[in-house]
């Protein structure tokens, strides 16, 4: 028989003991900037995350849209690591795209971030993302688990 464990913003703020109180209907300065419609500087992400000399990969009218693993700093790279495994659940971890990017960016410049509401976002974006095929053997599926370890801990 299953057994229902609420993963909204407040149970999983709660579950990390909360990090970060906010009053009622206030956001972080993360979420305010995201809400914007300029939200963060790209130029000031790119000299921030990326090594001298190296910018994020753009799109072909120059939109910058990740920035590769070869062209982050050392600790850019730990920061990608620890979020694609434990917040931001990935299928791969060669590069983070500029919305991920953000975080790391707001995590490395000191910008308050509810870190329970940006798990609780992620995990709903991920519970309705439609299960992609094994290249090699349609029975599986291609994608990964998100959240494993606070699904344990939940458990």
């Amino acid at each position: 028989m299953g057994h229902w464990f609420p993963f909204d913003a407040d149970a999983l703020s709660q579950f990390l003991g909360d990090p970060l109180m906010l009053e009622e209907n206030q956001q972080c300065e993360f979420s305010q900037r995201r809400n914007q419609v300029d939200d963060f500087d790209e130029e000031a992400i790119a000299q921030l995350l990326c090594i001298p000399r190296q910018d994020c990969a753009q799109t072909v009218e120059r939109r910058r849209v990740r920035i590769m693993h070869t062209n982050m700093t050392t600790l850019t790279q730990i920061w990608m690591t620890l979020l694609l495994n434990n917040v931001l659940p990935s299928d791969h971890n060669s590069d983070l795209p500029l919305l991920k990017c953000q975080l790391v960016y707001a995590i490395l410049t000191r910008i308050s971030a509810h870190v329970a509401q940006v798990i609780a976002d992620a995990t709903y974006l991920f519970a309705g993302m439609s299960p992609t095929r094994h290249p090699l053997n349609p029975e599986k599926s291609n994608r990964a688990l998100g959240f494993p370890a606070l699904i344990t801990s939940l458990c």
